[in-house]
């Protein structure tokens, strides 16, 4: 049974959606990011996280189970061997009546931060499955999202999760999740990317190159609606400057506070 709790006034017209499982991210990630999002949005909304530990999650978020898949061990199996392991569990929002989800949902990483208006990520191209542009694929010109921001509406992409049961080995070979979740829509005539600019990578737009990063501090790129620090750095490493990759190694951007931290924090890292 869901934890119902409502994240705005009057009738929902979108919804905002993430999945934490494991330890990698702390409840608060889950906090800033509604945060963010309750910040940025210009309509009434539903935050939902699945997660199968829903401690310390703020009252505002709708809390559910992991949806439970009939694939699970082969998930399980593509997520902890091989050398591209892919975050397949995302998947699993995408399942038919999961958490009650209707009309354009905007699925979220949680190592994200929102930094500009979400309205337009829900209006544009109605219907379509929307994803930013893949940094790396659009360099080697080939069809590809990123899947830290995806739009979708399960009433009319449920075949993202349907084409998935159907064949799980041969999704799976597509080596990560955003890369079967963009081919697939692909595939259906949905796929379109949000505008370039709206969906930003921290270490590829916003930290100079090396080894410029050693001198200058990462900016935010004009028009960015939300910052993406997949891999390294993470908010924490860019907040203060640190990074294990020398070229991912950044200056501190005391910028990020302002976007990544909630309302009432009073320090960026809890006890």
């Amino acid at each position: 049974m869901a934890s119902k709790k409502t994240s705005s006034t009057g009738t929902a017209t979108a919804t905002v959606t993430c999945i934490k499982w494991g330890t990698k991210f702390p409840p608060y990630y889950v906090n800033r990011l509604y945060a963010g999002v309750k910040r940025n949005m210009d309509r009434p909304f539903r935050f939902v996280c699945f997660t199968e530990d829903p401690r310390d999650i703020r009252p505002e978020v709708e809390v559910f189970p992991l949806p439970e898949v009939p694939f699970e061990d082969e998930m399980v199996r593509a997520m902890t061997t091989g050398k591209r392991r892919g975050a397949w569990r995302k998947v699993t929002m995408l399942k038919p009546g999961a958490g009650g989800l209707s009309g354009p949902c905007l699925g979220m990483d949680l190592d994200v931060v929102v930094t500009g208006p979400l309205g337009e990520l829900f209006d544009y191209k109605p219907g379509k499955m929307c994803m930013g542009r893949d940094w790396l694929e659009r360099r080697r010109r080939r069809v590809g999202g990123h899947g830290s921001v995806f739009r979708f509406d399960p009433q009319l992409h449920g075949y993202l999760y349907e084409d998935f049961a159907a064949d799980v080995e041969g999704s799976i070979a597509w080596r990560g999740e955003q890369k079967y979740t963009s081919m697939t829509a692909y595939r259906h005539g949905d796929l379109e990317y949000f505008p370039d600019g709206w969906i930003c990578s921290f270490k590829r737009q916003a930290i100079p190159y090396f080894p410029l990063n050693f001198l200058i501090e990462p900016h935010l790129p004009d028009n960015c609606r939300v910052m993406c620090f997949h891999g390294t750095p993470k908010m924490e490493e860019a907040l203060v400057g640190d990074c294990p990759k020398l070229r991912y190694r950044t200056r501190p951007a005391p910028w990020l506070r302002e976007y990544w931290l909630d309302d009432n924090e009073q320090d960026w890292m809890p006890e």
